[in-house]
């Protein structure tokens, strides 16, 4: 009884989901011939991860089948072997209506492995994630240190555009090649476009303003929870608070912002951080020269806030292009010396058309794409980022962890990157495992045990990324050993499937525009709110 009725519930959303392929088809009709198969899977692991799967584990493992727990490579054929062992089980045979070509487990690997390659090269070894690694300064004089971390173990080199001068990113590209091609190792170049970039303006350099005693030490406004804090619209230099003999405040601290346009963007009640998070605010009024913001979280004896330190807004709709004026001027650079181009405050399908016109006018359409998950919006609109990008090959996909924890917040750090590996997984697309990653071994040269957890783990991605430090060619040799080691206990994971708020809104967004386009039907899901217990 307990078969027939798992069995049953599993053929209504096998139903469910042939009743949409259509929808999906006319969504990815337009993709790159790589990615055709792999699109029609993205929306079909969207639609399965509509419904809540974890009761029904448990019962599938009883009678010792759990293939259902990871299905993001091959969703259609994965949910039919499994009724197919379901009916096996009770002496019968399943026939499906409607018999729909997909793609199986061992299909849905080589797609995965074939766009890897194409994005990121050959792997030295046959499963070993790539190494992606940020070039210091140094590396356009110090041909020996481009070569040794080539010879460690080095398959990418990063290039940050947020960084150095065209001079420089030039002397660096010529050291690669050269190091790539003496060392008898292929070295692809990655380079960051940097973005818009929003900081924290110039801080008044009086006497009063800065630290007795250093004279090099920057200036700053120390600022302490409930404090409340001018963001100018004007490029006016910063300044502290004015306080009265009584501690009240007449006149609270200012300062500018690099990107004005957020001024006009944010609205009351939206939160904005500083410096990575380390100061947290919300808005309280807005004017027309500004906001007044309210300091909600500093450390525990306040905190400094400094020139040049980021800002982000998780709640704001930002309208500022996703390419700046600075971004355009460097695709020259990008399409003469780059194999990849990762794209920095990427937000909409809208920004990968931008982006793809840009490279076809230089004739760089070959240029691999990785789109950067750092902010909030990103995150949201993967699905939608992923079917758009899918349009052009070779594509990936960066998880920016840094920015992104600050967006989303510490505590959902871990789950959003699951998610983002999973429909990645089911896109078929190559993912980059970055921030902080042995980032006390690369720096100080001893590693934390946090760090080597952290990089066991970085071994589920295609590419693990290495920021620059004084001891990154050992950062490089560990991180090369730690991947060696854990790919011979595990590749991907399975997960519970819980229904992702991020399948739900991601299908509302795909299907009305393909439905209204293609005067479709609306679709059907008989089973959208079953909870299978």
């Amino acid at each position: 009884m307990k078969l027939r009725n798992i069995s049953e519930k599993l053929v209504n959303l096998h139903s469910d989901l042939l009743e949409n392929e259509s929808y999906f088809r006319e969504a990815c009709k337009d993709l790159h011939p790589d990615f055709c198969e792999s699109g029609l899977n993205l929306c079909r692991y969207l639609h399965l991860r509509t419904h809540d799967l974890r009761k029904i584990h448990d019962d599938l493992s009883e009678v010792g089948i759990s293939s259902l727990r990871s299905p993001e490579a091959y969703v259609l054929e994965n949910l039919g072997n499994t009724i197919k062992l379901l009916h096996l089980l009770q002496d019968d045979k399943w026939n499906p209506t409607i018999n729909v070509k997909s793609i199986g487990y061992k299909q849905g690997q080589k797609l995965l492995k074939n766009h890897t390659r194409k994005l990121f090269g050959g792997r030295p070894h046959k499963k070993s994630p790539h190494i992606m690694i940020t070039m210091p300064t140094e590396a356009a004089s110090d041909y020996k240190l481009v070569k040794t971390l080539i010879d460690s173990g080095m398959n990418i080199a990063r290039i940050n555009m947020g960084h150095d001068n065209s001079k420089t990113w030039r002397k660096i590209a010529k050291n690669v090649r050269k190091a790539s091609k003496n060392s008898e190792r292929k070295c692809k170049i990655y380079v960051d476009l940097s973005g818009p970039k929003i900081r924290t303006g110039k801080i008044s350099t009086l006497k009063a303003f800065k630290k007795k005693k250093k004279k090099d030490v920057k200036p700053y406004i120390r600022l302490n929870k409930g404090d409340k804090l001018f963001l100018h619209k004007k490029d006016v230099p910063g300044y502290p608070a004015i306080v009265d003999k009584k501690g009240k405040t007449i006149r609270p601290a200012g300062i500018s912002v690099s990107l004005p346009k957020i001024i006009d963007d944010a609205k009351v009640k939206d939160r904005l951080y500083f410096d990575d998070g380390k100061i947290a605010c919300v808005v309280r009024e807005k004017h027309e020269h500004g906001l007044i913001l309210e300091v909600k979280k500093t450390g525990l004896s306040g905190s400094k806030l400094k020139e040049e330190k980021g800002i982000n807004l998780p709640d704001t709709i930002l309208h500022t292009p996703s390419l700046t004026r600075s971004d355009l001027k460097n695709l020259d650079f990008v399409a003469k010396y780059a194999d990849i181009v990762g794209y920095s405050f990427v937000r909409h399908p809208s920004d990968v058309r931008m982006l793809r016109s840009e490279l076809r006018k230089r004739k760089a359409e070959g240029i691999g794409v990785v789109l950067k998950i750092e902010n909030k919006e990103a995150f949201d609109n993967l699905a939608l980022l992923l079917l758009e990008a899918m349009k052009g090959s070779p594509v990936g996909v960066m998880i920016a962890r840094g920015d992104l924890a600050v967006e989303i917040g510490l505590e959902r750090i871990s789950e959003v990157q699951e998610e983002i590996l999973w429909l990645c997984e089911a896109s078929h697309v190559p993912v980059i495992w970055a921030t902080q990653i042995l980032e006390s071994m690369a720096k100080k040269g001893m590693a934390t045990r946090a760090e080597i957890t952290d990089a066991a783990m970085s071994v589920r991605a295609e590419c693990v990324m290495l920021n620059k430090g004084p001891y990154i060619t050992e950062a490089t040799i560990m991180l090369k050993r730690i991947l060696d080691k854990m790919l011979k206990h595990n590749t991907k994971k399975k997960n519970q499937l819980r229904a992702l708020n991020i399948a739900s809104a991601s299908l509302k967004k795909i299907l009305p525009e393909t439905i209204e386009e293609a005067g479709l039907p609306v679709p059907v899901s008989h089973y959208q709110d079953m909870v299978f217990s």
